[in-house]
């Protein structure tokens, strides 16, 4: 895997494009645009102009073409990976990857941001750094697999501004029950509405949706080798090992010593 980091310090018109044999993974780390479009092939052209805390993933052999006016200070984050040496999500290997544009991933974004921060700061643990590239690499092709094409806002769903406040409360109240109702609160739903809401906009009652970000959260912690199962337990909100255990166990079908060896 390589790691390219572009930044745009000048209002000047930037164009980027790029087309081979790896997959490609873009991480909008800051940037509003003026003006500007990106393109993956076989995706509708987009025009968004706010894109921090964006990702787009272009799949080997497609073409990637994006050309803007930075309103403001701009950072983009390009990571290159190998499909050879990528893992496969299925049988049908790297060619079931789909192109994705401008969508947003707690989990890949934080994986991503901070591999790029250990890189750019001269990462002295190497080990650390490449137990987050295997994390990165497999959460990205277990996403992109199968993916929908287009992914449209789910009728009757949340709003964007709905979703993010959410999606950020559990990610900061991660250890902790929430009660539906604080959240429910927070986005000035009734807790029925809220519910169904929820559930078209995530896939997944919030209930699930909570335990699977905390599976998740695990996944980054078992790259470190430093924590012990017993420790990242409790750093997710189990108060016990074995229900850590279980409950990693029905969300990715083995257990998190067998996943912390998967990594090595």
């Amino acid at each position: 895997m390589a790691i390219e980091v572009v930044q745009a310090l000048t209002h000047d018109k930037i164009e980027l494009r790029f087309r081979g044999p790896l997959h490609l993974l873009v991480a909008y780390d800051e940037g509003i645009r003026g003006n500007g479009e990106t393109l993956i092939e076989s995706l509708p052209a987009s025009t968004q102009r706010d894109l921090k805390r964006k990702l787009a993933f272009v799949p080997a052999g497609h073409e990637y073409r994006e050309w803007q006016e930075p309103r403001t200070r701009g950072r983009i984050v390009f990571f290159y990976f190998d499909p050879a040496k990528a893992p496969s999500a299925s049988s049908a290997g790297p060619t079931a990857l789909a192109p994705r544009l401008f969508f947003e991933d707690s989990t890949l974004w934080e994986t991503a941001l901070k591999m790029a921060a250990l890189i750019e700061n001269g990462a002295e643990n190497r080990q650390y750094c490449e137990a987050l590239g295997v994390v990165l690499a497999h959460e990205l092709v277990r996403r992109s697999a199968g993916a929908r094409r287009v992914e449209a806002p789910a009728r009757g769903g949340l709003a964007g501004w709905q979703q993010r406040i959410v999606a950020a409360y559990i990610e900061d109240h991660i250890t902790e029950h929430i009660a539906l109702a604080t959240l429910a609160r927070s986005v000035r739903l009734s807790t029925y509405h809220f519910c169904r809401a929820f559930k078209r906009s995530f896939g997944t009652p919030p209930h699930r949706y909570h335990n699977a970000r905390r599976i998740e959260r695990a996944k980054m912690f078992l790259a470190q080798p430093m924590y012990s199962v017993t420790q990242i337990a409790l750093k997710v909100g189990f108060s016990e090992t074995s229900s850590f255990t279980a409950a990693f166990r029905r969300a990715t079908g083995s257990t998190p010593t067998a996943y912390r060896r998967s990594l090595a």
